[in-house]
């Protein structure tokens, strides 16, 4: 699992311990021909299904770097997408830090945000990636394991 700069015009995809940078995203899918660059952050909130949430720990399987760097070469491919950046996060995450990045550059905003939202679906649905959280009542509970 690696993290990549975020220079302009390189790939980010990463799978890392690392904090995330939304600017970085940005900045790897910024092109001259792009009238959108449209992110997103997934950030740990303080709740789930009506429990308070203290705090986080996401641990992710071997193949999980590969499985991202599938999704984004997927939604890459589309012909009205420019560039894909996209990164998520393993490890302990407190109240209000970035778990996920994404960001996509494209000529148009409908485009845009329609990739984008793809980009995070995909990434949701299959990134073997599992969420552990801690819960102010002493429970705990395992999210997106099989």
């Amino acid at each position: 699992m690696t993290e990549r700069t975020g220079t302009p015009g390189a790939p980010l995809v990463a799978v890392t311990t690392e904090p995330l940078d939304l600017a970085a995203h940005e900045a790897a899918v910024a092109d001259r021909r792009a009238g959108a660059v449209v992110s997103f952050q997934g950030v740990v909130r303080d709740h789930d299904h009506g429990r308070q949430v203290t705090r986080l720990e996401y641990e992710g399987h071997p193949s999980a770097d590969e499985v991202l760097r599938q999704v984004a070469a997927e939604v890459a491919a589309d012909p009205a997408v420019y560039a894909v950046a996209v990164s998520h996060r393993l490890g302990p995450l407190a109240i209000g830090e970035v778990a996920l990045v994404a960001a996509v550059s494209t000529a148009h905003r409908a485009a845009g945000f329609a990739a984008c939202a793809r980009l995070v679906d995909e990434v949701k649905a299959r990134l073997p990636v599992w969420k552990h959280q801690i819960f102010a009542d002493g429970g705990e509970e395992w999210v997106n394991c099989p």
